[in-house]
């Protein structure tokens, strides 16, 4: 692994990301992985693995919360910091503009974002190749990912990923206790684990007050606080499962309409970055741009308390001898669930038509052989969209 880097390269690689990582969770976890691992070597596949399984457990946006690790990983609490505002405040700014010119438009069936459905196909399926390759080597974590891959997709709850995870982890425990093959690299890892504590403590603290706070004031932004932080802190299973927990909070309240809320969230789609900034557009509708910067920051604060509380333990448990083995049945069942998203919803969304194969297939083999950069993909898929379909 490459030395801790600077705050600003984290901020504009992580910048780079935000402005061209289209498709949802399960494609930004494969834009992280090109960028992060396989071009800049930060750190290995099996590492990169075990914060995606982490970020499973976790309520919140996972792919954020690998972004947030990677940063904090790379260059401190402030890398993880400038990591997240990179990644995210692209999103942010667009959706915000857009809330304020108050204006709706249907984007669902442009001919662009089409392409860029296609694009997240290709990404994915890429990053799926590369950690197969390396995380399911032998016939045994072959299976356990085929068996999870098989759970995953035929029962889908928001649960079912994390009960995946532990069975795996278990299995693993008893199937490579004796192997030593899996070497994870030791982390100079920036956060103790009192602090860790004290940061888990923080997000159940506010979980339990700011219910509280509300009752007892008539600040609406103390209330508006309170209902994006319970949204971003109880949700497993990426962005889309929290829409219908701001629908609930924000519609039948009146403080916005239906086809507001409708509008939003087709802005939400066009856009790359996390779908959890939907919040920045639902804050910006009901208290200007000032309301969508505290409603990203209040959707987005459980994830960075739960990260940075949970990061330092993990980190001991994966250098754990004893935690190993079981670590290489949950990168197994991570190698399955990635495929499970890959063909749902992913797949299913995107490929409709020959056409959407086709340049499915073209767009993959310009990354994976060719070997241009994700950017000029995404770019590619676009122009493509726009074109042709």
């Amino acid at each position: 692994m490459k030395k801790q880097g600077s705050l600003l390269e984290i901020l504009l690689v992580s910048l780079r990301l935000g402005l061209t990582s289209f498709g949802g969770p399960i494609a930004h976890l494969g834009y992280f992985r090109d960028e992060y691992i396989q071009r800049r070597k930060w750190m290995t596949d099996k590492t990169y693995a075990d914060l995606v399984a982490l970020s499973q457990f976790l309520p919140g946006p996972a792919s954020s919360q690998v972004g947030i690790g990677i940063g904090v990983m790379r260059g401190g609490l402030l890398g993880g910091l400038v990591s997240f505002i990179g990644f995210t405040m692209p999103s942010v700014i667009v959706l915000i503009i857009f809330a304020m010119i108050v204006s709706s438009f249907d984007v669902s069936d442009t001919g662009w974002l089409q392409g860029l459905k296609i694009v997240a196909v290709a990404v994915v399926a890429h990053a799926i190749m590369g950690m197969a390759k390396n995380l399911t080597p032998d016939l045994q974590r072959k299976a356990m990912a085929l068996l999870a891959l098989s759970v995953t997709l035929l029962w889908q709850t928001t649960i079912s990923q994390v009960v995946v995870i532990v069975i795996a982890g278990i299995a693993g425990f008893f199937l490579f206790k004796g192997d030593t093959s899996a070497q994870n690299p030791e982390f100079k890892f920036p956060v103790s684990k009192k602090l860790g504590a004290t940061f888990l403590a923080l997000f159940f603290a506010l979980l339990a007050i700011l219910p509280i706070a509300r009752e007892i004031t008539t600040a609406n932004w103390i209330a508006m606080f309170d209902s994006f932080y319970r949204s971003g802190s109880l949700v497993f299973g990426g962005g889309h499962v929290v829409l219908p927990l701001l629908e609930r909070e924000f519609v039948p309240t009146g403080w916005l309409t239906e086809e507001q809320f409708l509008a939003g969230y087709g802005a939400a789609q066009a856009v790359p970055g996390p779908l959890f900034t939907f919040a920045a557009y639902i804050g910006a509708v009901i208290g200007g741009w000032q309301g969508g910067l505290l409603a990203t920051a209040a959707i987005f604060l459980p994830a960075f308390l739960l990260i940075l509380g949970a990061l330092p333990f993990w980190n001991a448990l994966r250098t754990n001898p004893k935690m190993k083995a079981a670590f290489m049945g949950v990168n197994a069942a991570v190698v399955g669930i990635l495929i499970s998203a890959f063909y749902f919803p992913i797949w299913t969304s995107s490929i409709l038509e020959p056409i959407h194969f086709v340049l499915a297939a073209f767009l993959f083999s310009i990354l994976v052989f060719w070997k241009l950069p994700p950017w000029v993909v995404v770019l590619t898929g676009a122009v493509a969209g726009l074109l042709f379909l």
